[in-house]
C-alpha cells in the first residue's frame, strides 16, 4: 500500500488508481507532497466519483474544473494553473492512450522509453520524469530493463531523494532532511560564488 499522503483513503486511491497517482505526481510542486498527493482522492471527491477519469476530466469545462481546484480549501497553491496542468495531462492520456493511464508503462521497451514517455506529458519535465520511473519501479513493479539508470539518482537502491522513497512517516522524514540539506548546499554554494 502507498503512503504518499500520509492518510488512508486517499493512500489507498492513489494505490487502486494509477491516474490518480500520475495526477498526484504533476501536483508535488510548490506545495507539501502529502498535500499534492491527497489532492486526487479530493478532485475525485469533489468531481462525485471515487476514482478519477481521463475522459471526464479532459472534457470538463475548464472554467468549472478551475472552480473545483479553487474551492475550499484549495486543491493546490495555484488552483487556475494547475487546474489546466491536470486537464492537459489528462486530455494527453486520452489522445495518446485512449484514456489508460498504464498505457504509458505497460508495453515499455526499456527505462529509456518509459523516461521518453514521461517526460512527453504535459507537466513532466526531466526530474518529475525521472521521479515517477524511480516510484513506478521501487513501488508499483514497473522494472523495465535500465528503469534505474533513466530514474537516474532518484533509481538508487536505498535512497532517500524523492517521493519514490516515501513508505511510512518515518522514510517521509528522510526524504525531508535530504531535500533540507540538497537546499541548504546549494544555497551556500551560491553565497560562496557571490
Amino acid at each position: 500500500m502507498l503512503s504518499l499522503s500520509q492518510d488512508a483513503a486517499a493512500d489507498a486511491l492513489l494505490d487502486r488508481d494509477p491516474l490518480a497517482l500520475l495526477t498526484g505526481m504533476l501536483l508535488d510542486q510548490q506545495i507539501p507532497m502529502e498535500r499534492a498527493f491527497a489532492a486526487p482522492a479530493e478532485l475525485a471527491r469533489r468531481l462525485g466519483t471515487d476514482t478519477l477519469d481521463a475522459r471526464q476530466i479532459a472534457g470538463h469545462d475548464p472554467e468549472k474544473l478551475v472552480e473545483v481546484f479553487a474551492e475550499k480549501p484549495a486543491l493546490h497553491r495555484y488552483p487556475r494553473s494547475m487546474a489546466g496542468r491536470v486537464q492537459a495531462l489528462h486530455q494527453a492520456i486520452v489522445e495518446r492512450y485512449d484514456g489508460d493511464v498504464t498505457g504509458v508503462w505497460a508495453d515499455a521497451t526499456d527505462g529509456k522509453e518509459l523516461f521518453r514517455r514521461l517526460s512527453a506529458l504535459p507537466g513532466f519535465g526531466t526530474q518529475k520524469a525521472q521521479i515517477f520511473v524511480a516510484l513506478l519501479g521501487k513501488q508499483r513493479g514497473v522494472t523495465p530493463e535500465g528503469w534505474r539508470e533513466a530514474a537516474g539518482s532518484y533509481g538508487e537502491e536505498g535512497s532517500f531523494r524523492s517521493v519514490a522513497d516515501v513508505r511510512d512517516p518515518g522514510s517521509l522524514e528522510r526524504v525531508r532532511e535530504f531535500k533540507q540539506a540538497a537546499k541548504a548546499a546549494k544555497k551556500a554554494a551560491k553565497q560562496a560564488a557571490k
